[in-house]
């Protein structure tokens, strides 16, 4: 997944579900003083991820995705969303709306990326089986309805060229507006 973010991450990037900030910590931007932009609803992940990403004077924005973006929003040439379609409620088809608000901020030639757990249409071994039962079965996960094809219909329908590659259970994702 780090290598997701080393070819497409540029130096004017919203993060959508930044997680710990682990991905742009480690990833290698293509200028020293990137515009970073980090997106969550939660407040803690949003304090971890922008501490560890000081040296970048990150812009933090607690949003809900599945929510238009408001006209202060800027415009930017990358946006990564890793591991957060499978937790939002709803299937593939309802998640939709996140790549149409992300589309809304990206500039033309802007790449989005990221990367998702798929439950149907993917083969998945006995242990990624019970790890998706248990998350979706205490609600950390909305995945049991989620569909490689419909996720590439999805990203057709939004973008412009788009490609899916299924690693297991995972889907990794780019999409060009």
């Amino acid at each position: 997944m780090l290598d997701l973010y080393n070819k497409y991450v540029t130096a004017n990037h919203l993060d959508i579900g930044v997680g710990t900030g682990y991905f742009m910590d480690n990833c290698v931007f293509p200028d020293a003083n990137p515009t970073l932009v980090l997106m969550d609803l939660n407040s803690n992940s949003l304090q971890v991820a922008s501490k560890r990403l000081a040296r970048y004077n990150p812009v933090v924005r607690r949003h809900n995705v599945l929510e238009p973006f408001d006209t202060e929003t800027a415009t930017f040439d990358s946006i990564g969303i890793m591991n957060l379609l499978h937790c939002l409620p709803g299937n593939m088809d309802a998640k939709r709306v996140v790549l149409e608000n992300a589309k809304s901020v990206m500039n033309p030639d802007a790449v989005l990326f990221g990367s998702t757990l798929l439950y149907k249409g993917v083969k998945r071994n006995p242990m990624a089986t019970f790890i998706l039962e248990w998350n979706n079965n205490r609600g950390i996960m909305t995945n049991k309805d989620d569909d490689v094809e419909v996720l590439r219909e999805s990203l057709q329908l939004c973008f412009t060229r788009s490609s899916v590659e299924i690693v297991g259970c995972m889907a990794l994702f780019y999409a060009y507006n």
